[in-house]
């Protein structure tokens, strides 16, 4: 009997398997692992969104079945809530699904759009759903450069052109997880027509939207004038109310697209607990101080990560949004690769972070380092990595370079 069946051999080498190995094994031997490698926010929830789950949980009758869309009140939140923000008008009826965070409504829209043979085109690095999701459904990648402007455009236009078949859909996803790359409302304007006149699909990631810190607050793509016509757009309470466990999340957009979602949905689940729904719908219509609160957290852990690992000598760029630092490798470390250098880390500095090949191979020559300690423990940080860095020399003497781990 083979040891893999079909759909797990199409999935490739879990590239933080290793990393995760490591930190797991440090902190059986009691080493103090400061954690910057999952984006897991450490926040406490809201406690008027704690309180309303909790007053809703001993209804008895909110212990049965949900359903499997979203209640009908937390779709009507969702719909006011992009009103509210983007000056978007939907349907909550027609136009929004509730998803189990918005990880689950991607990987389930691949399932309810593609089949084996169809052609998804992925920005690369990108967080790892919006490829392996299209993978698990059946499809086939394509990957592009991520980026925002023109010449991403043409190589997707570029690539509709010169792939059989035709793509079916493109994948966006701004802020970016893992680049913290931003993009502006008339790329998206650009993006719209260009996927009218392929027949291209847009699935626009926007789990980001309230992480920000510099400029204006990141744009919908349903703000372009038609675009729900090709568009369905993915949003997230995980990061914005500091609701990752709690798993909720909406996919919205174009009519036929949602419907699919929803019918692919009818026959997996009954929906979040209903509870959680009632819950999410009071963050989404009530107070929304918490949110600058918690945008205005990460915004200082950003500039102490930034400023503090500067001092240390590796100077990392300032993500304008997200959760997220998007790090080059420092530069004696380039040639051994992301991998090695986040084992490095965790042996020798009791520093965790997620290695840039794991989102895809692009994102080589680079880690990802998540905002999710205090920025007491960021200091901590950045004093170990000092030390380790002023240890290169020694440390890199029986590191094998990666060029030289591809030879083998």
């Amino acid at each position: 009997m083979e040891t893999d069946f079909h759909r797990i051999r199409r999935l490739p080498p879990y590239v933080f398997a290793e990393v995760n190995g490591l930190k797991a094994a440090a902190r059986a031997r009691g080493a103090d692992i400061i954690d910057l490698g999952m984006g897991n926010p450490d926040q406490p929830t809201p406690q008027h969104i704690v309180d309303k789950l909790v007053e809703t949980i001993n209804k008895p009758r909110t212990h049965r079945y949900s359903a499997s869309k979203g209640i009908p009140g937390l779709r009507r939140a969702q719909a006011a809530y992009y009103d509210r923000r983007f000056g978007v008008k939907l349907d909550p009826e027609t136009q929004i699904v509730a998803t189990l965070g918005s990880k689950e409504g991607f990987a389930n829209v691949a399932q309810a759009i593609t089949g084996p043979g169809d052609v998804i085109l992925v920005p690369n690095p990108t967080y790892p759903i919006h490829e392996f999701g299209f993978l698990i459904s059946g499809a086939a990648i394509r990957h592009l450069p991520a980026g925002t402007g023109e010449s991403f455009l043409r190589l997707v236009e570029r690539s509709c052109k010169h792939t059989v078949p035709k793509p079916l859909a493109l994948v966006l996803s701004y802020p970016s997880n893992p680049t913290a790359m931003t993009a502006e409302l008339d790329f998206y304007k650009d993006a719209v027509a260009l996927a009218k006149r392929l027949d291209l699909i847009l699935l626009s990631d926007l789990a980001y939207a309230e992480i920000y810190f510099d400029g204006a607050p990141p744009p919908s793509i349903l703000q372009v004038p038609g675009a729900i016509d090709v568009a369905v757009e993915f949003t997230s309470l995980s990061k914005t109310y500091n609701m990752p466990g709690w798993r909720m999340g909406f996919a919205v957009g174009n009519e036929r697209l949602i419907a699919a979602l929803a019918r692919i949905k009818s026959y997996l689940d009954y929906g979040a607990f209903t509870p959680v729904q009632v819950a999410a719908a009071a963050a989404l219509n009530g107070p929304q101080d918490c949110v600058e609160e918690i945008r205005a957290t990460y915004h200082r852990r950003r500039d102490c990560l930034v400023e503090r690992f500067g001092q240390a000598g590796w100077a990392i760029p300032p993500p304008p949004a997200t959760m997220f630092a998007w790090a080059p490798l420092p530069e004696p470390f380039k040639h051994i690769g992301s991998v090695e250098f986040s084992k490095l880390l965790i042996e020798k500095a009791d520093i965790a972070v997620s290695p840039g090949l794991g989102f895809g191979e692009y994102g080589e020559g680079y880690v990802r380092i998540a905002l999710v300690e205090n920025e007491h423990r960021i200091r901590q940080a950045a004093r170990n990595l000092k030390k380790f860095l002023a240890q290169a020399p020694e440390t890199m003497h029986n590191v094998i370079p990666i060029s030289q781990k591809a030879g083998r």
